[in-house]
Parts: C-alpha cells; sequence; structure tokens
C-alpha cells in the first residue's frame, strides 16, 4: 500500500495539529484543517495564537494550505485527526470532539484512504468508538475498503527544546501493511526515529500510562510536600539533597493541569472500571493533585493570617493563569483551583499573566485579567505559574505589588531563594 505524494489532512490545527501540519507540509501536499474560520484566517495571515509556530516556520511549510472548509478534505487521501479529548464536570472521558471529527470524515471518506489518530484516547477507543462511526457516515467496510492508524500525540506546549521532530514517535495500523505505511509516514518529518507498536491497542495504552505515571510521580512529591510542610522543613532543600543520587527522579510539587496530565489517567480508570475493576493507586494520585489547589489556598490564608491580615477584605494577586511557564494554554488549568478557593474565604483575587489571551480568559473562567497591577496594594502575591517575564523582574519588584511590611509573597513554584519569599509549597 502507497501513499507517497497523496494529499494529507490534518484535522485540527491547535498545539498538536499546527506544528504537525507544518512538518509534513515541508515535504508534502498538506491541507490544516479546523472549524474555528478565526483560527484559519489568522493562521493564513502568519499568526499563531498557541505560540507553538513562528512566522518563519509557517512560511517554510510551502506545501500546507488552510482551510475551514469541510469539502476542501476530499482532496485528501490521509486524514490525521487532532482534535482534543477531555474530561467532563464529572471527570468522565468526553470523546464527543473526536466522534464529531469522525462524523465529518466519515463523509468524505473514498476507498483506499486512512484516518490516523493522535488525540489521547483509552485503549479500544480508535477501533471500538471511532471506527463505527467512520463506517456508519461513509457506508464503508473497515479493513477493506479505508483504514485507520494510532499514533499518539507527545507535544509538549511551550516547550522549545522538546520540538516534534527530535520526540520519538508511536505509530500503529489496522492491518500490518498500513501499520508499515502509517510508520514510514511518520518517519519522513521525525528526525530522532519511530517505534512501531504491535497494534493499535499498544499504541493507546503506552500513551495513557506515559502520563499516569508523571501524574503518579508528582502526587508522591505532592504528598511529601504536604508533609514536609507540617515538619516545617522545606521541600525544595529535601529535594535538592536527594537529587544528588544517580538515580532519584527529579519531579517537583506543584498544581497539575493541563490537556495531558491530570486527565489521561482518567481515560485509563474509566476503561478499567467499565471492565469491573476499580484502580486504586491511579485515583489516589488523582485526588492528591486535585487536591493541591485547595491546598495551596489554605497555606496562603494562615500565612496571611499570621500577619493579621482580615481574610475578608484581603486582596490577592495571583501571577499566573496558563496550565504551565511560558505558554497561553488555558486547557485544565488547575490555577484556577486556588483563586476559586481563595474566594471562598472571601479574599478579591485578582489574575495577572502576560502570555493569555484575555477574551479566552473571561470565555473559560469569568476572568477579567489585569495586566498592570497596582504597586503596594495587595495583602497578599502569589507566583503561581513561572513565566520568564515574571522571573526577570525578580522576587523583590514581584513583592513590591503587596503592602510594604504587611503582605505575603507565596513562592509557589520556588523559583527564587528561600529567603526571598515567605511561603513555598
Amino acid at each position: 500500500m502507497t501513499h507517497e505524494g497523496k494529499m494529507l489532512a490534518v484535522v485540527g490545527l491547535g498545539y498538536v495539529g499546527l506544528p504537525l501540519a507544518v512538518e509534513f507540509g515541508r515535504v508534502r501536499p498538506v491541507i490544516g484543517y479546523d472549524i474555528n474560520q478565526e483560527r484559519v484566517a489568522a493562521l493564513q495571515m502568519g499568526v499563531d495564537a498557541t505560540h507553538e509556530v513562528d512566522v518563519e516556520e509557517l512560511l517554510g511549510a510551502t506545501h500546507l494550505r488552510f482551510a475551514a472548509d469541510v469539502d476542501d478534505l476530499r482532496a485528501a487521501s490521509i486524514y490525521i485527526v487532532t482534535v482534543p479529548t477531555p474530561i467532563d464536570a464529572h471527570k468522565r472521558p468526553d470523546l464527543s470532539p473526536l466522534l464529531r471529527a469522525s462524523e465529518m470524515l466519515g463523509s468524505v471518506l473514498s476507498r483506499g484512504d486512512i484516518v490516523i489518530y493522535e488525540s489521547t484516547v483509552y485503549p479500544g477507543a480508535t477501533e471500538d468508538d471511532c471506527v463505527p462511526v467512520l463506517e456508519r457516515v461513509s457506508g464503508l467496510k473497515f479493513n477493506v475498503d479505508f483504514f485507520v492508524g494510532y499514533s499518539p500525540e507527545r507535544i509538549n506546549p511551550g516547550d522549545k527544546q522538546h520540538r516534534l521532530p527530535n520526540i520519538c514517535k508511536v505509530t500503529s495500523g489496522s492491518t500490518e501493511d498500513v501499520a508499515e505505511t502509517v510508520d514510514k509516514l511518520y518517519a519522513s518529518i521525525i528526525t530522532a526515529g519511530t517505534y512501531r507498536a504491535e497494534s493499535i491497542r499498544v499504541a493507546e495504552a503506552a500513551k495513557v500510562i506515559e502520563n499516569t505515571q508523571r501524574d503518579l510521580n508528582i502526587a508522591l512529591i505532592n504528598e511529601l510536600a504536604i508533609i514536609f510542610n507540617r515538619m516545617g522543613i522545606d521541600t525544595d532543600a529535601v529535594l535538592r539533597a536527594a537529587g544528588t543520587k544517580w538515580n532519584f527522579l527529579p519531579f517537583r510539587p506543584g498544581l497539575v493541569g493541563g490537556h495531558c496530565i491530570g486527565v489521561d489517567p482518567y481515560y485509563l480508570t474509566h476503561k478499567a472500571e467499565s471492565l469491573g475493576y476499580h484502580p486504586q493507586v491511579i485515583l489516589a494520585g488523582r485526588r492528591i493533585n486535585d487536591g493541591m489547589g485547595a491546598y495551596v489556598a489554605s497555606q496562603f490564608v494562615k500565612a496571611m493570617l499570621r500577619k493579621s491580615v482580615s481574610v475578608s477584605a484581603a486582596r490577592v494577586l495571583v501571577l499566573g493563569l496558563s496550565f504551565k511557564e511560558n505558554c497561553p494554554d488555558l486547557r485544565n488549568t488547575r490555577v484556577i483551583d486556588v483563586v476559586d478557593e481563595l474566594r471562598e474565604y472571601g479574599v478579591s483575587v485578582d489574575v495577572c499573566d502576560p502570555q493569555v489571551d484575555a477574551q479566552e480568559a473571561s470565555s473559560e473562567y469569568g476572568i477579567a485579567l489585569v495586566y498592570e497591577p497596582s504597586l503596594n496594594s495587595y495583602d497578599g502575591v502569589l507566583l503561581a505559574v513561572a513565566h520568564e517575564e515574571f522571573l526577570q523582574v525578580g522576587a523583590a519588584a514581584l513583592r513590591q505589588y503587596g503592602r510594604t511590611g504587611c503582605s505575603v509573597f507565596y513562592d509557589l513554584k520556588a523559583v527564587f531563594g528561600v529567603d526571598e519569599s515567605d511561603l513555598r509549597l
């Protein structure tokens, strides 16, 4: 089976899809498709709101064109789906974006086409949930008229060192021939090499355990931070000392959000529970990490009380809203947990984040961002996200947003010296 030189379409141009479309667009014809017409229009003008791709990279993808019209997809014979797979309010997998994308592709599929999914799912979702939709809408038969593959995304938003080409790519396909085709396809742009998994389900499972493992490691460090705090021991000092051993893993405490680590474990536990197994360790880690926002807020409130601040009349400035440093991504940010918990105490909270879009912050979380906070105006200042803009001005400058002599500076990320803040996680 050969698809060399055939048109490829990337469906979903977010943090995952756009870098993929750009890399493929350097070497072969690519349609970059997104349902958001404003997003497509901005990309056509060379503007990427996610900051994952710069103008030069967009211009370098000479074979890439952008589209928001479904009919444009009919020109392709390989489709790569990179839509989000979030969880709902009850922490259950929400496959609706993935299923809608599958319905749309079913309407344009032709015989011999391949649909490759990159979205995070539980093992079996590609073949058990997506394929039936493709069959129903297209009227074609799976593994006879069309085929599927799965290659889990490994994009790390905001990371300028670990980019798509230099991260090993896991690949898989619904038949041996398709698996080989999919692997060769990605090998054409991935300089770090590819790893061909034994099956689609193996590739799906590999993806969810990558982030489940990381989630559990961070949960352990978060629990240790809570214990050390009660002992009056600085967690950062402990981690630096323990880190002198060659096989100590360098995880840090903090808020665990984003589109992967705080979400993927729930896909695995959902599938496990549907099979009659009730996970214990994974969900225990999730409970710890999901509770860190409330813990941080309570620490902050206690520190203000120790400085005789009237909490119900207090004003607090939170620096950073995105889920990680040097990235505008607001998906599943757990900073909002701290903000909401502080407001439960009666605290008035302002949020400043120079990297986040104000309209998105308002629509997603109802937060009106403050871009120029007033000096000497706050009873507490919380550095929640270590954006470069905050690090450059330094701890002393950030403290000046607080009232002189009677405010609390909480360095949640422990990026400054222990003597430069009043509180650290």
